[in-house]
């Protein structure tokens, strides 16, 4: 009940959907950059939101699976083959005992999501399976896969077939993969907004800003026209999310991710949308954003939207539609 990781990829990690509680010890949530992605990967599956999965960065391993096992890939292209065949993503493939999981050329997006019906089993640090590369802890060993690496797989009955499959308009969309594509990005106004001047807000969000190389797992920094600094003394440090836009000195943006701190002591002029934030996560330095303001109440009809979509791929997924009066009845109850 294992896999038996032949090559690494440039940097697998088991994420799940975080570490919460901790941030007061210093401990970041981390877990997974697509949260998106991830969830619908383990629900293809008939996992648990929160099961942990491989978070696949640009070029992904090389798997060999020692038992029959489920899988689903999401997130992004990254050329997915099985025993030198490719296969689609998207959907849950059962494969037999030696199948050899491997990844070619990418074709959209940064990260994908490898999920394992009834996951990973390894035990929970502080709550959680995620992987902290910088503490050292969660995951297998607080570290990326390596070569020679094998990963214990739960137990679990064997699969009932699948009943339905996931429709097209229920699946996000990943961002343009061309290179000179710009992503705009839904933002809320941030505690700091009105500290800055008109001028500034405006640039903020008129120009296309450019993820820098200097970005990963704890932030993206942003590349463009300077921004004025805020007109406010000295500020302490303050709590702050995924999604966090700061503005340092030297007047560049810092979008914090997945392993941010639990404080930060720069001006916080927006908040991406919970909605946006698996976009983001699936860009990659050098591709463009614009930010586009908009209310608290249009940002969580966006969420709200959101999960409703994953309801809608859970009943489908059940075959739970379509002259099944318990489908009808949840829908309305939605």
């Amino acid at each position: 009940m294992n896999i038996e990781v032949v090559e690494p990829g440039l940097q697998t990690l088991l994420q799940d959907e975080g570490r919460w509680g901790w941030q007061r010890e210093g401990v970041p949530v981390g877990g997974a950059m697509d949260g998106w992605s991830h969830r619908l990967a383990n629900l293809l599956v008939g996992n648990a939101a929160d099961e942990a999965t491989l978070e696949i960065l640009l070029k992904g391993p090389t798997l060999r699976f020692e038992c029959p096992v489920r899988i689903a890939i999401t997130g992004a292209e990254l050329g997915p083959q099985v025993d030198g065949r490719p296969v689609p993503t998207m959907q849950a493939l059962d494969l037999p005992a030696g199948a050899v999981l491997g990844f070619g050329t990418r074709e959209a997006g940064l990260r994908a999501y490898l999920a394992v019906a009834g996951g990973f089993d390894l035990a929970p640090v502080l709550g959680s399976r995620s992987t902290y590369t910088r503490g050292g802890f969660g995951g297998l060993d607080g570290r990326a896969l390596r070569a020679g690496d094998r990963l214990p797989l739960r137990r679990t009955a064997p699969a009932a077939a699948r009943r339905g499959a996931p429709a097209p308009d229920l699946l996000a969309l990943l961002p343009d993969p061309a290179p000179d594509a710009c992503a705009t990005l839904a933002v809320l106004a941030g505690e700091h907004w009105s500290a800055f001047s008109p001028e500034a807000q405006q640039s903020f969000l008129s120009q296309d800003w450019r993820i820098g190389p200097q970005s990963d797992r704890m932030g993206y920094r942003l590349q463009g026209r300077a921004l004025a600094p805020a007109r406010m003394d000295e500020m302490l440090s303050e709590g702050v999310a995924f999604g966090t836009v700061q503005l340092p000195p030297d007047g560049q943006p810092i979008v914090l991710m997945a392993d941010r701190h639990g404080t930060g002591g720069y001006p916080k002029i927006a908040h991406v949308a919970g909605v946006d934030l698996p976009m983001l996560a699936q860009l990659a330095p050098g591709q463009r954003v614009r930010f586009e303001l908009v209310t608290l109440d249009l940002a969580q009809a966006l969420i709200e939207d959101r999960e409703r979509r994953l309801q809608r791929l859970r009943l489908a997924l059940l075959g739970a539609h379509d002259g099944d009066p318990r489908a009808a009845t949840e829908e309305t109850k939605r």
